[in-house]
């Protein structure tokens, strides 16, 4: 039996499935870095105006979520990139990243900016595979030794 195809559309982020990947993230997250180096908006943030969450599902199960959240008229910040682990390895962080790029372009924003942890190898290679380049801190983020942050400029 061949398994559903996967969706990625915008979602609330409320939902307590999607909730519930959020919780995971968390976990994910403080594990790998303290409180001060942990950039986590909640569910209340993700759910704001000039904020879109998308979510991937297969056959209705929640698989990985992203969001972006406009920071200027041009300018938008990636947030909470997440895919479960037993949906990991099947480039369904790619398919989330195009998702969310397609989303950033049809509001014609040109960039798209992420802060993102050093301990965190497969999604700082798969951001540089997609053309993000290594950029100043922006926004409010102050510079940390366990930040990287990472800017791409999206062709219309």
């Amino acid at each position: 039996m061949t398994k559903p195809e996967i969706s990625i559309v915008p979602e609330d982020p409320r939902q307590p499935e999607v909730r519930r990947l959020i919780a995971l993230s968390d976990v994910y997250m403080e594990a790998l870095y303290p409180s001060g180096s942990n950039h986590l908006v909640d569910v209340d943030a993700l759910s704001a105006p000039g904020t879109v969450f998308l979510v991937a599902r297969r056959g209705g199960e929640v698989l990985g979520s992203i969001a972006f959240r406009v920071i200027a008229a041009d300018h938008a910040e990636m947030k909470r990139m997440f895919v479960r682990e037993d949906a990991r390895g099947c480039g369904l962080g790619r398919r989330l990243l195009e998702a969310l790029e397609g989303a950033v372009r049809r509001r014609s924003i040109a960039r798209i900016s992420l802060e993102t942890g050093i301990r965190q190898p497969e999604a700082i290679g798969l951001y540089r595979a997609s053309g993000y380049l290594e950029c100043a801190p922006f926004g409010n983020y102050v510079a940390d030794p366990l930040s990287l942050f990472m800017t791409k400029l999206l062709r219309p």
